[in-house]
């Protein structure tokens, strides 16, 4: 069993922290000592979140908002930076998968909203938490990725596999850019989990012959335990999508 590293002081930023892969890393990062800001749009959500958290002995401040929002995005740094000194880790979680069918059927709307919320609103994130994320001693950047679209290209995906690929080539060139600051990142490939995405992607599935998202924790725990690296490509589990 893989044993949590001490996460004490360390600050933790988490979207989509309100249901499945997001909220089992919250809780996971939590339980390590971290302190967890947890973004997501569900109000209940967050607040159970938040419940079981102090439950556990930990510490958490809860933003619900849709980071589809650029303004929500822009304004993070004034609302953080008043709290926090620095952030250590981002867990760049929430996502959409849009709709399953061939491209030129896709509804426009759709597109943009799987693109704005899977790459976009990820890039303004960068963009507005890195002065904190600098003023940590080792921040580390997680952003969750697919086997479609991060690896492969997988016919009527479209829109989900695109802003994956998207999202791996952000994530690396960010990390190119900061070969020579604290700040490492990672991409997380949980592979299919026991989710409400997968279930919306797989709908015949039996989601019991999945893992849950708790699974996935350890890995989280053995990336913050090694040394940090410029960037890393994080695989939980070799399932066919």
């Amino acid at each position: 069993m893989t044993m949590p590293p001490d996460l004490s002081g360390k600050i933790a930023l988490i979207t989509g922290a309100s249901r499945g892969i997001g909220r089992a890393v919250a809780l996971g990062l939590a339980k390590a000592g971290a302190h967890i800001i947890a973004l997501a749009r569900t109000t209940g959500g967050l607040e159970e979140l938040d419940d079981e958290i102090r439950s556990a002995g930990g510490t958490c401040s809860l933003i619900n908002a849709d980071i589809v929002d650029g303004d929500i995005i822009e304004k993070l740094p004034e609302a953080l930076g008043g709290r926090f000194d620095q952030l250590d880790i981002l867990f760049a979680n929430a996502a959409a998968l849009g709709e399953l069918g061939p491209l030129v059927d896709v509804d426009p709307k759709i597109w943009n909203h799987v693109l704005t919320l899977n790459l976009t609103a990820n890039w303004r994130l960068i963009r507005a938490l890195d002065p904190l994320l600098k003023k940590s001693s080792d921040a580390r950047c997680f952003f969750v990725t697919s086997r479609v679209g991060g690896e492969v290209s997988r016919p009527y995906w479209g829109p989900y596999a695109i802003s994956k690929a998207a999202l791996e080539s952000l994530a690396e060139t960010y990390a190119l850019e900061n070969e020579n600051t604290p700040i490492s990142v990672a991409m997380v490939d949980p592979g299919a989990m026991r989710t409400a995405m997968r279930a919306s992607a797989m709908p015949g599935e039996d989601p019991n012959t999945l893992p849950p998202p708790e699974d996935i924790v350890p890995m989280i725990y053995d990336a913050l335990a090694s040394p940090p690296v410029p960037f890393k490509r994080w695989v939980f589990r070799d399932w066919s999508a």
